[in-house]
């Protein structure tokens, strides 16, 4: 599918809040939600750098293959290089080999040295 069939859109969070947790892109085709990827933007102390973390990108699976992955990470990417980031990070589950695939193929690189960890919010209360 040539590039420019795609329709991406940086859409605003929700002006329910005051402190957005993460901005948007979609991608439509034919006016039709085909996509999105949500994104915040992070500090890595390590490198001294600013970075724009993922949160998740989804196609349809008609979508698929077609380039609307590939077109949302490309606008993600713009907008951390216009905003001063130096990297995107995120992260994939294990299990999901079908985007490791995908995310290789565009160039990233697994990073094996660390691991995430969460804690209920109320834990520490």
């Amino acid at each position: 599918m040539a590039k420019s069939e795609w329709k991406l859109e940086r859409r605003p969070p929700s002006k329910s809040t005051s402190k957005p947790a993460f901005a948007g892109l979609v991608a439509e085709l034919n006016g039709e939600v085909v996509g999105y990827l949500l994104y915040h933007f992070g500090y890595d102390s390590d490198s001294a750098a600013r970075n724009l973390q993922i949160v998740d990108l989804y196609a349809d699976l008609d979508s698929r293959k077609r380039g609307v992955g590939r077109a949302l990470m490309t606008r993600a990417a713009s907008i951390a290089r216009k905003e001063g980031a130096q990297e995107l990070v995120w992260a994939v589950y294990r299990a999901n080999t079908l985007a490791t695939g995908f995310y290789e193929r565009l160039g990233a690189q697994r990073i094996t040295d660390v691991f995430f960890m969460k804690l209920r919010s109320d834990v520490l209360a």
